[in-house]
C-alpha cells in the first residue's frame, strides 16, 4: 500500500505508528466473528488459549461504526474465528453486504478451517462478495494434519480435502496457511508437493508453530474435557508442547520448501510465503506481510463480538486490548490507546535494536508479537538468528537456483551495497575476457583516499573501465589491496569489479573510515557456486591465523546494470576491525592481515569445484547476534 511520510525517524521507518502514515495508508481489521467460538479443536490453537469468552457473534452495526471510525482510510478486512462460518450464512451475508457499503474498504478476506465449504457457502460468497479471498488452514499431507482434530479427536484432514477438491471444480482460487510443526519437519518436498496437487490452491504461506513457552492446555468449560483435549494435555511436557519448532527447524523447513518451489517450477503456479516477501525486500520492494514491513501492530486491529478492540490477535491478551468499540469515535481515539498501551510501547522498544542491524532494509524487524515471546524466554537473539538465515538462503537461491537443498553457507552473507551500479555489465565481462578488445585510456583520480577511474565527465566516476590486461591496471589497483586482487584475478580467473585497500580518512571532518574490500563478479551460475564455495573454504583458512584485530566478512549482494537494467550476482569480501578494535589498531596491522588473506586465497585455488562449502563440516559460524 502507498505510505506517505514525513521524515520517519529509523524507528518508524521499521514500526510506523499509525499518525505517522497518511490517509492513504490501509488498516488491517481482523473481526472475529465468533470469538474463539470454532466446530474443531485443533491442539495448538492460540485464540483458544486466550479463554475469551464466546458465542456471541460480530453484528453489523458493529462493522458500520468500525468503518465510520475509519471513514478516511482504507481498510482491509479479514473474517475471522475461531471458525467464521460457525456464525451462520445469513449473518455471513449480512456482513459481506455491510462490508461491501462501505466504500473504504478495499479488500476483504476469509480465513477458515474449510470444514463447512460446500456449494451453498461459495454461491452465498458469489453473491455478495463475489471478490472474497479465502484462506484454508491445511498443514500439508494427512501426517502434517496430525494437530487439527475434531473435538472427538479425529482428523478433520480429509474433510479439508474435500473442500479444496470442490474449491477446484469452482475454479476458486485459495490460499493455504500451512502450520510448521515436527511433523513436517524434513518432508518440505513432499508437503509442497501435496499441497501444490490441488488445482485451487494459488498461495502456500508457511507459518511457524514457536511455542515453546506454552507450558498448560487450554481450560475447559464444563465437567467433561472432550477427546480432544485429553490429547492436548498428552502433547505439552516439561520442555514445551509436542507441536512447537525451533526458530532454526523452521527456517530450515523454509528454505528446503524453496529450494523444491522454485526446482520444480511450483513457482510458476503458487506464491510461497515468507519466501516471496524476502525476495521483494531483497529486491528493494514492498509487501503486504507486516512481518516484513513497518506497517506492524499499529496498523493491524482485532473486533471481538464483546465490544473488545485491540491490536494484532497474535499478541498475548487481554494485554493487547485498546478500548471499547462503543467508547471509540475516531481514528485519534485508536492513536492515543495505541500510543498509551505499555504492550505496544514494548513492541516498539524490541525493534529499537534492529535500526542499527545489517539486515533491517531486508528483514524489516519482523513480528513483535512473537520477538516479545521470545524476549520473555530470553531467546530473543534466536529469533533473529532464524531470519538473517532466510534472507541469506534465500539471497542464495536467487544468485544460484540450482542450489542443492542442505544448510546454507554460514559464511556467505546478505550484504548489499547501495549505491552498486555499472554502466554496461555484459560489456565489461565481455572485455575482461577479450585480448583483443580496445581498451582506451583511462583518466584515473589518484589520491590519497583511494583510486578512482573516471571516464572523464566532471562528476562521474566509473569503476568499470579497467581490466588486469588493461596497460592501467597496475596503477587503477591500490597497493595496499594488490595482492588480494592478484590472487583472485590471476589464481582464481575471477572478475573483480571494485577494491579498496581501506582509508582512514584523518583529519577529514564527518568522514567515516572505509576498510578493504573487494568486490567480485562471477560470470555465470556455475561460476558463482565455485566462487563462493571458494570463498568459504579460503574463509576457514584464513580466520584461525588473522591477528586478533580483524575480521573477514562474506557477503552476497548484486551489481546493477544501468544500460540494461538487470541485476547482477555478485560477492563480496572485507576485512573488517573486530570487535573493540579502532581504526588506528586495524591500519596499523593491515599488512600482516592481507599476507595471511592472500596466503588462503591462494592455498584454495586449485580445490575442485565439487568440494563442498568449508562451513558444512564446521559449527555454524553464522549463529548469534547481529551480524
Amino acid at each position: 500500500m502507498p505510505v506517505t511520510r514525513t521524515a520517519p525517524t529509523d524507528l518508524e521507518s521499521l514500526y510506523a505508528s499509525m499518525s505517522s502514515t497518511g490517509s492513504d495508508t490501509a488498516v488491517s481489521v481482523i473481526l472475529k466473528l465468533r470469538g474463539e467460538t470454532c466446530d474443531i479443536d485443533c491442539l495448538y490453537c492460540f485464540e483458544k488459549r486466550k479463554e475469551s469468552p464466546g458465542g456471541a457473534r460480530i453484528s453489523t452495526e458493529q462493522v458500520h461504526r468500525l468503518g465510520s471510525i475509519f471513514s478516511g482510510r482504507p481498510l482491509s478486512v479479514e473474517l475471522h474465528g475461531g471458525e467464521p462460518l460457525t456464525a451462520g450464512r445469513e449473518r455471513i451475508a449480512e456482513i459481506l453486504d455491510a462490508l461491501a457499503a462501505q466504500p473504504n474498504v478495499i479488500r476483504v478476506s476469509l480465513q477458515t478451517n474449510g470444514l463447512q465449504l460446500d456449494d451453498a457457502w461459495l454461491d452465498l460468497f458469489e453473491r455478495h462478495c463475489p471478490e472474497l479471498e479465502i484462506g484454508i488452514s491445511l498443514d500439508g499431507d494427512a501426517l502434517g494434519n496430525s494437530w487439527r482434530v475434531g473435538y472427538d479427536g479425529r482428523p478433520t484432514y480429509p474433510r479439508v480435502v474435500e473442500a479444496l477438491e470442490l474449491l477446484g471444480r469452482r475454479e476458486r482460487s485459495v490460499g493455504v496457511i500451512c502450520a510448521v510443526t515436527p511433523y513436517v519437519l524434513g518432508r518440505a518436498s513432499e508437503v509442497m508437493e501435496h499441497l501444490a496437487s490441488f488445482a485451487a490452491v494459488t498461495t502456500v504461506s508457511l507459518v511457524p508453530c514457536f511455542d515453546a513457552a506454552v507450558t498448560r492446555s487450554t481450560t475447559v468449560v464444563g465437567s467433561r474435557a472432550p477427546t480432544s483435549r485429553a490429547l492436548q494435555r498428552r502433547a505439552i511436557g516439561p520442555t514445551g508442547p509436542a507441536w512447537a519448532v525451533t526458530p532454526r527447524q523452521y527456517a530450515d523447513f523454509v528454505l528446503e520448501a524453496a529450494h523444491h518451489w522454485v526446482a520444480d517450477g511450483v513457482f510458476r503456479r503458487v506464491k510461497l510465503e515468507p519466501v516471496v516477501s524476502v525476495i521483494r525486500r531483497l529486491k528493494g520492494l514492498g509487501t503486504r506481510s507486516c512481518h516484513f514491513s513497518d506497517l506492524k501492530c499499529d496498523h493491524v486491529l482485532t473486533l471481538y463480538p464483546d465490544d473488545r478492540l485491540g491490536s494484532c490477535d497474535e499478541l498475548p491478551w487481554p494485554q493487547a486490548g485498546l478500548a471499547s468499540l462503543g467508547d471509540v469515535h475516531t481514528e485519534a481515539d485508536v492513536a492515543s490507546a495505541q500510543g498509551g498501551s505499555p504492550l505496544l510501547q514494548q513492541a516498539r522498544s524490541l525493534v529499537t535494536k534492529c535500526t542499527t542491524c545489517n539486515y533491517r532494509d531486508t528483514c524489516g524487524a519482523g513480528c513483535p508479537a512473537v520477538r516479545l515471546r521470545f524476549a520473555a524466554s530470553g531467546n530473543e537473539d534466536a529469533y533473529c538468528d532464524h531470519r538473517m538465515r532466510l534472507i541469506d538462503g534465500v539471497a542464495a537461491l536467487l544468485a544460484q537456483p540450482d542450489l542443492q537443498p542442505g544448510t546454507p553457507c554460514a559464511r556467505l552473507r546478505w550484504r548489499p551495497i547501495s549505491p552498486n551500479d555499472m554502466h554496461h555489465v555484459a560489456a565489461f565481462l565481455t572485455r575482461w575476457d577479450d585480448p583483443a578488445a580496445p581498451r582506451p585510456p583511462a583518466h584515473l583520480q589518484v589520491s590519497t583516499h583511494g583510486n578512482i577511474n573516471t571516464v572523464g565527465l566532471p562528476g562521474v566516476h566509473e569503476a568499470d573501465d579497467l581490466d588486469p590486461r588493461h596497460p592501467q591496471w597496475p596503477e587503477g589497483i591500490e597497493p595496499g589491496v594488490r595482492p588480494v586482487v592478484d590472487a583472485l584475478t590471476s589464481g582464481w580467473n575471477a572478475v573483480t569489479y571494485d577494491s579498496c585497500q581501506g582509508h582512514g580518512y584523518d583529519g577529514v571532518p564527518g568522514a567515516e573510515p572505509r576498510f578493504l574490500s573487494v568486490g567480485i563478479l562471477p560470470r555465470d551460475r556455475v561460476e558463482y557456486a565455485r566462487t563462493a564455495g571458494r570463498l568459504c573454504r579460503a574463509a576457514g583458512l584464513a580466520e584461525p591465523a588473522l591477528p586478533k584485530a580483524y575480521a573477514l566478512v562474506l557477503g552476497r549482494s548484486e551489481l546493477g546494470c544501468r544500460t540494461t537494467g538487470r541485476v547482477h550476482p555478485t560477492l563480496d569480501l572485507r576485512l573488517v576491525p573486530a570487535a573493540d578494535t579502532t581504526p588506528t589498531a586495524y591500519f596499523g596491522s593491515l599488512d600482516q592481515a592481507v599476507r595471511v588473506l592472500t596466503e588462503a586465497l591462494a592455498a584454495t585455488s586449485s580445490a575442485p569445484p565439487s568440494t563442498p562449502c568449508a562451513c558444512a563440516t564446521e559449527a555454524d559460524a553464522g549463529e548469534g547476534g547481529q551480524q
